[in-house]
C-alpha cells in the first residue's frame, strides 16, 4: 500500500515547522525516555542498600507500572492521538512523568514505590514514544526513517547524560535528592515545547488523519501485526532485561559509581550512533532487513558479559551493545507504517507498546529472579535474553518485505 502521502494544509493554515516538531520529539524522547527509564536503574542499588529490597523487588516497579497502564490505556492512548493529535498527551505526560520522579525519591514503602511507577508508566505511555513516533510519521514522508533517527537521538543524549548528572549531584546532595531534581528538569525540558506545538488545521483532529490506512479490525486480522507485535517484544525485553541490570551488574565488578556512570554513559553515547546509522539505513534498504540486524546485534553482544573478563572487554561491549539499542526502539514504528500506514499508527503502535511494555517490565525482573545471590552471577538470566533476541530475529524474518526506503 501507499505509505508517501504528504500532507497538505492550506497555506494559511498555523502550523509548526518540520525543525520545530524534530526538536519537539527529541527533547520529549531526551526527558521521558532518556532521563526516567535509562536514568531510574541508576538508583536501584541506592534503594536495595537502603530499603533492604531485592533486585527482582527494585525492577518490579517498572513490570507492575507496565502491566496496569498499558493494558488498560495502551489502544485509547493511540485512539485519541490518530483521532486529535498528539499536543495535549505529551504536555500531561511530561506532567506525570516528573512527578513520578518526585514521588519515587520520598517513596520508602512498596505501597508508594508501586503507586509512582503507575504514574511513571502512565506519564510515559502518554509522553513519550508513542506520541513522538506519530508526531513524526505525520510530519515527514520521504526522509521519516533519517527524522526518527534524529528524533531518537533524544534517548541516546538523555541516557547518557542522566548518569553522570546522577552521579555527580548524587556525591553532594544524596540520591533521593538527586532523583527529585531529575524529575522537575523533565517537565521544565519536556513540556514546553509540547505547549507550543500547532496542529495542521488548528481546533480541529489532526487533518492527517485524512492519509488513507488500514482499519483497526483488518490490523488485529492481519498476521503480520502479531508477526511484528511478538517479534519487537522479544527484542524488548532482551534490551531492557540488560539496561534493567546493566549497573548492578558492573557493581558486582566493583566498579564505582563514577566507573558504572561512566560505563553507561558509553553505552547511550554509542546508541546514538546507532540510530543515525539505522535511520539512514531504514531509508536505504529494506526495513525487515535492518531489523533483523538489530536483533542480531543485540544478541550477539550479550555473551560478552558471560565469557571471562580481558581487556577492553566492557567497553566493546558498550559500543556494539549500544549501536543495536540506539536502532531498536525506532526501527518498530517505520516497520509498523509501512505494513498498515500512517493514519493507523497511533491505534497501532498503542498495541504493540502494550506488547513491548509488557516484555520490557518482566524479563528485568525475570534476570533478577534468577540472579545468583551466592556466585553473584547474571549467567542463567543472560542466557535466556540472548536466546530471546535470536528468537525475535526469526519471527522478524517472516514479516514481507514492504517498502524498502523512506515511505
Amino acid at each position: 500500500m501507499d505509505t508517501t502521502a504528504r500532507l497538505d494544509p492550506d497555506e494559511n493554515t498555523p502550523r509548526s515547522s518540520q525543525p520545530y516538531i524534530l526538536a519537539t520529539a527529541f527533547l520529549s524522547l531526551f526527558a521521558i525516555v532518556g532521563l526516567i527509564l535509562y536514568g531510574l536503574p541508576f538508583f536501584f542499588d541506592f534503594m536495595i542498600r537502603e530499603y533492604g529490597w531485592s533486585r527482582a523487588v527494585v525492577t518490579s516497579g517498572n513490570a507492575l507500572g507496565k502491566l496496569v497502564v498499558a493494558p488498560l490505556f495502551g489502544f485509547v492512548t493511540g485512539w485519541m492521538i490518530d483521532g486529535f493529535g498528539p499536543r495535549k498527551l505529551m504536555m500531561t505526560g511530561a506532567l506525570m512523568a516528573g512527578t513520578a520522579l518526585v514521588g519515587l525519591s520520598i517513596s520508602g514503602s512498596l505501597w508508594s514505590f508501586y503507586l509512582f511507577y503507575i504514574l511513571n508508566a502512565l506519564g510515559y505511555l502518554l509522553g513519550g514514544p508513542l506520541p513522538c513516533q506519530v508526531l513524526i510519521s505525520r510530519w515527514f514522508d520521504k526522509n521519516r526513517g533519517k527524522a526518527m533517527g534524529i528524533a531518537y537521538l533524544g534517548i541516546g543524549t538523555g541516557g547518557a547524560v542522566v548518569y553522570q548528572i546522577s552521579a555527580g549531584l548524587e556525591k553532594f546532595i544524596g540520591w533521593q535528592m538527586t532523583l527529585a531534581s531529575l524529575g522537575f528538569l523533565v517537565v521544565l525540558i519536556a513540556f514546553p515545547l509540547a505547549y507550543f506545538i500547532k496542529d495542521p488545521v488548528a481546533g480541529k483532529p489532526d487533518r492527517a488523519t485524512s492519509i488513507q490506512g488500514f482499519p483497526i479490525k483488518e490490523i488485529l486480522r492481519n498476521p503480520n501485526f502479531y508477526l511484528l507485535a511478538i517479534g519487537s517484544m522479544c527484542s524488548i525485553g532482551a534490551v531492557g532485561g540488560i539496561s534493567q541490570h546493566l549497573k548492578l551488574y558492573l557493581r558486582d565488578l566493583n566498579f564505582t559509581q563514577s566507573q558504572a556512570a561512566n560505563v553507561m554513559s558509553f553505552v547511550m553515547f554509542s546508541s546514538l550512533a546507532g540510530r543515525v546509522l539505522m535511520g539512514f539505513l531504514a531509508d536505504l534498504i529494506n526495513r525487515k532487513y535492518v531489523m533483523i540486524l538489530i536483533y542480531l546485534i543485540i544478541a550477539s553482544t550479550i555473551p560478552l558479559l558471560l565469557v571471562p573478563d580481558f581487556y577492553g572487554r566492557i567497553y566493546i561491549f558498550a559500543v556494539v551493545f549500544g549501536v543495536g539499542l540506539g536502532g531498536d526502539y525506532m526501527i518498530i514504528p517505520l516497520m509498523a507504517a509501512d505494513l498498515f500506514g500512517i493514519k493507523a499508527l497511533g491505534r497501532t503502535m498503542g498495541i504493540i507498546l502494550v506488547a513491548d511494555g509488557i516484555a520490557e517490565s518482566l524479563f528485568p525482573m525475570l534476570v533478577g529472579a534468577l540472579y545468583n545471590e551466592t556466585s553473584k552471577s547474571y549467567a542463567t538470566g543472560f542466557i535466556v535474553l540472548i536466546c530471546l533476541a535470536v528468537i525475535g530475529a526469526v519471527i522478524v524474518s517472516f514479516l514481507p518485505k514492504g517498502e524498502s526506503h523512506g515511505a
